[in-house]
């Protein structure tokens, strides 16, 4: 039966309510309120396996007009509902679902709040949120209380409030909440989660993140498209502003929330001045982008450390001239894998990866004695050197996933086929009964970075307690298997 708009508004309102007011009886941890658990734990959750997914769509804009794209092209979707403030991007989307052959979505537009006209529909399964930040919780949250699953783009939270609503939300009305970190599912990210699986690093100690991405072009961006409004947030807050795309790989291989979880997070800034230097160059003057005072600054370094004891550095910088880089490196006590660009050092080396260094060795010990021994003779590799060859560790250590859909993915776009692999996963689970690969606990333990990391800056760089948001299943969580 169609959900009634006007009860729903009202009851979702009343569940709002009633969460900051207990959420105040109950204290503080980590600077948010916190619910005792309104029902049982997400951890796990499978929901009963759908014939066929029916999904809608929130934002259509840079990002979500791909997912569009992207989902048209997996089998067991239908699209049903599409809404977007802007006409353009709307009509565009609703246009290339007609083209494909598929029924013409129904469109939802005319104001900020249009889509719960859409949440009312009963025919909807999942609610795809692709709208800037300010946006992601209240739509993850309506999407749920109308009894549809959220799927949100990064950061799926921008308060350590929002993180704990997220969460209570999930457990009382037993969806999913899953932040659509795509990272997770590029091809590298893959093998090395892989590679941790099968022990090849030895005992995790440390790793390392970062979104590194000289953005500045999109302050130029005034009326519409993301930096319309995401240049702005360089002017509310200091601190890491978009943590998740380093730090989701590097939490899944540390098995967080799944026998180990963050523990407290110490942040420091650099001075923000490459914003404010580059719309003097850029702009006329008068001109609005120059009159903005920047105070992100430019390198943001937080240190995370967990409850079992590993460091993480995660890193964010959208304003420096240099080359783009998530880090994505993770080091244990028998080597380091570390991206950007790819290379590994172990001690011990896995047998069949031994054997072809041995036969490289030996072919260019061949060589050097052919040419009478002159120079320096060749060695064998081992850890004190860079290995930067990935087509031996790829062919030993591509993950399952992406063998069986990599070529598949590359031809359907989306930063190197990551973001198809991502939806198609999500479509896989949703039909046949099985845990998402990332829950609401991650959204809110990888979004809560944002939040604490201002909160430590602006406490001369003190460490932050980042909360239990599994209020304690970490230590039974199941750890993110390899899937096949």
């Amino acid at each position: 039966m169609t959900i009634d708009r006007r009860n729903f508004l009202k009851s979702a309102a009343a569940m709002t309510a009633a969460t900051v007011v207990a959420g105040c009886a109950q204290g503080q941890q980590g600077g948010s309120h916190i619910l005792a658990a309104q029902g049982k734990s997400v951890m796990g959750l499978a929901v009963p396996a759908m014939d066929v997914v029916r999904v809608a769509f929130v934002g259509v804009g840079q990002r979500g007009s791909g997912h569009v794209k992207q989902l048209c092209h997996i089998e067991g979707v239908a699209i049903k509902a599409i809404c977007d403030t802007d006409q353009l991007m709307l009509d565009k989307s609703v246009q290339y679902v007609t083209e494909q052959g598929l029924p013409t979505p129904t469109a939802y537009t005319g104001s900020d709040k249009a889509y719960l006209d859409m949440l009312t529909r009963d025919d909807i399964d999942i609610v795809i949120i692709s709208t800037p930040w300010k946006w992601h919780t209240p739509m993850s949250i309506d999407a749920m209380e109308s009894g549809k699953h959220a799927f949100v783009e990064v950061p799926a939270a921008t308060t350590m409030e929002e993180c704990w609503q997220l969460v209570n939300t999930a457990e009382r009305t037993q969806k999913n909440c899953m932040m659509m970190e795509n990272v997770n599912y590029g091809r590298d990210e893959l093998m090395v989660l892989n590679m941790v699986r099968q022990g090849v690093f030895g005992e995790l100690l440390h790793g390392e993140a970062a979104y590194i991405h000289d953005l500045r072009w999109q302050m130029k961006e005034i009326d519409r498209s993301t930096g319309s409004w995401r240049t702005h947030w360089h002017t509310k807050v200091n601190g890491n502003l978009y943590p998740t795309h380093g730090l989701g790989p590097v939490s899944q291989y540390m098995n967080i929330n799944r026998g180990d979880r963050f523990d407290y997070v110490t942040s420091v800034s650099s001075p923000a001045l490459g914003r404010a230097a580059y719309a003097k160059r850029e702009f006329p003057a008068g001109h609005e982008r120059r009159s903005l005072d920047f105070i992100a600054g430019d390198m943001n370094t937080s240190m995370i450390k967990t409850v079992n004891g590993r460091s993480i550095m995660v890193q964010h910088d959208t304003t420096s001239p240099r080359p783009y880089s998530r880090h994505n490196l993770i080091q244990g006590t028998n080597g380091t894998f570390a991206g950007f660009p790819n290379r590994i050092a172990l001690e011990q080396m896995p047998p069949a990866i031994a054997k072809v260094y041995q036969q490289q060795y030996q072919a260019e010990l061949a060589e050097w004695e052919k040419q009478g021994s002159k120079g320096r003779k060749p060695q064998l590799q081992n850890f004190h050197s860079w290995d930067n060859d990935m087509e031996k560790w790829r062919a030993e250590y591509d993950h399952p996933l992406w063998k069986r859909m990599g070529e598949e993915a590359v031809r359907n776009g989306g930063h190197g086929g990551m973001d198809f692999i991502m939806l198609w996963r999500m479509i896989y689970c949703l039909r046949n009964n099985e845990p998402l690969d990332q829950d609401v606990y991650d959204a809110a333990a990888w979004s809560a970075i944002f939040p604490l990391s201002v909160d430590s800056i602006n406490d001369r760089s003190n460490s932050k307690t980042i909360p239990d948001f599994t209020r304690g299943a970490w230590q039974t969580g199941k750890p993110l298997g390899i899937v096949s």
